[in-house]
């Protein structure tokens, strides 16, 4: 069972484009195994998978971007632009 939840996340990682995308398909698959492993259930891996794929996506976008800050103007509308 373990080989193959391995083997889905894998796929999912290489068939993926974005940086985005990379992140959470790895993230979902290492919360799926870390979580079956740890809670001998399906339901602790599907509870990683869900947990792992969020923190992967965030972590995805982070590296999308990179070098970009978000700013407020003075009428508080929220704009990128390069880091200063």
């Amino acid at each position: 069972m373990k080989k193959i939840i391995v083997a889905i996340a894998l796929v999912g990682a290489l068939a993926s484009c974005t940086a985005t995308e990379k992140g959470t398909a790895i993230g979902a698959g290492t919360g799926a195994l870390i979580g079956g492993v740890a809670t001998h259930s399906w339901g602790g891996a599907a509870v990683g998978a869900v947990a792992g794929g969020v923190v992967g996506n965030l972590i995805g976008r982070s590296h999308e971007r990179r070098g970009y800050c978000i700013y407020r103007d003075r009428y508080g509308n929220r704009y990128e632009a390069r880091c200063r």
